[in-house]
């Protein structure tokens, strides 16, 4: 095979790249956009006066491909040390905070303890949710267990965070299989990992320098517009400044957002019904003895606000699931969230009338909704619509929802595909 070209600059094209340059091919990577990153990166924002990620995620020691990715990329320093397996919580209603503290080990002995699990719940009510791992079909998560306070208190803020869908519509399976290689392989397999500063220099410009480092040509603003197909192979990419021979033994990585991919490859099924994520960024700078500065992210519960992330200079806040509030005015939005994020940071109440400078970003098209009806649209990942064309992104069968770590194993397994032929 001489040259591969990655169509996609986001997790799953860098994920394929460095799969094939580290096996000593050449690659040459086209990215439509100035920079890499897609949905996971970080820009400066000069209302703000400082960087933001265009979206919060919150990666877990058990997402082993994004571990594989990182020590690769040789950005294992660019994460905050380790707190353990902690998530915090907050009850906006009632005030109430609590702390989930699974144990290391794969026995679960964290459900005995009432300061290590929800408040509330019984050693059945874990019991419950250990069915949704038994699903396989298109039981929904609100239909996998019984309504209690372990469903509300910890599922279904999983759920949404993990499927970017109501648990009413969301798929089971795809969270059982979340839950399968995280939570049910112990603590060890839940500690957060969050970025020091900020997505893109955790994982994508430390990427984009080892790719250089591998001599492959990273091409930004060049976007394909079309894939000419001849005989079952792609002879030709249709660029901005004209036509680039695709070769025989050459080879191509289509890395790009689904309805991207569907126009480019007309016969491919892709998902076409999507949720959006909302992120707000505060400037304000959080106190570091705070209830949960040492983990630096809270859940809550029983308001707008659903994560909470203290950053070095601002606060950010993320609302998944969003269709019903992406079309509502930036000021409306920030003016909902921010009296949740005064609850979460222990402020005093007076601060609620004292909104700070702010950014909405939305993201109308962040995910596939993780419906039944979606997921029989998602193709193969790593299909071959060509013989010499395969697919990648966290919207293709990965038997995961729309993840950073699925984003990663599909551009892995592109790549292996082409390494075989």
């Amino acid at each position: 095979m001489n040259q591969i070209h990655v169509i996609g600059a986001g997790l799953a094209g860098l994920s394929a790249a460095l799969s094939l340059t580290a096996k000593g091919r050449t690659v040459v990577v086209h990215e439509a956009g100035p920079a890499a990153g897609g949905r996971c990166r970080s820009y400066f924002d000069k209302e703000l006066g400082f960087r933001i990620d265009n979206g919060n995620h919150l990666l877990l020691s058990g997402n082993t491909s994004a571990r594989a990715y990182i020590k690769e990329i040789q950005a294992e320093d660019a994460f905050r040390p380790s707190v353990g397996a902690s998530f915090p919580f907050m009850d906006l209603n009632s005030g109430q905070r609590w702390t989930v503290r699974p144990n290391s080990g794969r026995i679960p002995w964290w459900i005995f303890s009432a300061r290590r699990r929800v408040p509330g719940t019984r050693l059945s009510d874990y019991l419950g949710m250990a069915r949704i791992l038994r699903f396989h079909d298109e039981t929904t998560v609100g239909d996998a267990m019984r309504r209690g306070q372990l469903y509300w208190r910890l599922v279904e803020p999983l759920a949404v965070a993990a499927l970017n869908t109501s648990p009413q519509e969301g798929l089971a399976r795809l969270l059982g299989a979340v839950i399968r290689e995280t939570l049910m392989r112990g603590g060890a397999a839940c500690v957060p990992m969050l970025p020091k500063q900020g997505l893109s220099e955790a994982l994508i410009d430390p990427a984009i320098a080892m790719l250089k480092s591998r001599g492959a040509d990273i091409r930004f603003n060049s976007r394909i517009a079309e894939l000419i197909l001849e005989d079952v192979h792609v002879t030709a990419l249709r660029g901005a400044d004209g036509l680039i021979p695709i070769s025989d033994g050459d080879a191509v990585v289509l890395a790009v957002p689904p309805w991207v991919a569907s126009d480019l490859v007309p016969a491919l099924m892709v998902p076409d019904a999507f949720e959006a994520i909302l992120n707000i960024h505060f400037r304000h700078s959080a106190d570091p003895s705070g209830p949960f500065a040492a983990t630096g992210f809270i859940g809550l519960i029983s308001g707008t606000a659903e994560w909470v992330f203290i950053k070095p200079d601002h606060v950010s806040v993320t609302i998944s699931a969003a269709n019903n509030m992406v079309d509502d005015p930036a000021r409306s939005i920030a003016a909902l969230v921010w009296p949740n994020v005064v609850d979460a940071l222990g402020l005093p109440a007076a601060m609620k009338d004292q909104m700070p400078p702010y950014r909405v970003v939305k993201e109308k098209r962040a995910t596939f909704a993780a419906t039944a009806r979606q997921d029989v649209r998602r193709p193969e990942a790593a299909a071959e619509m060509a013989a010499n064309l395969v697919i990648a992104g966290d919207w293709t069968d990965t038997g995961l929802p729309a993840t950073i770590e699925g984003a990663i194993r599909s551009g892995r397994t592109a790549a292996d595909v082409l390494l075989k032929l």
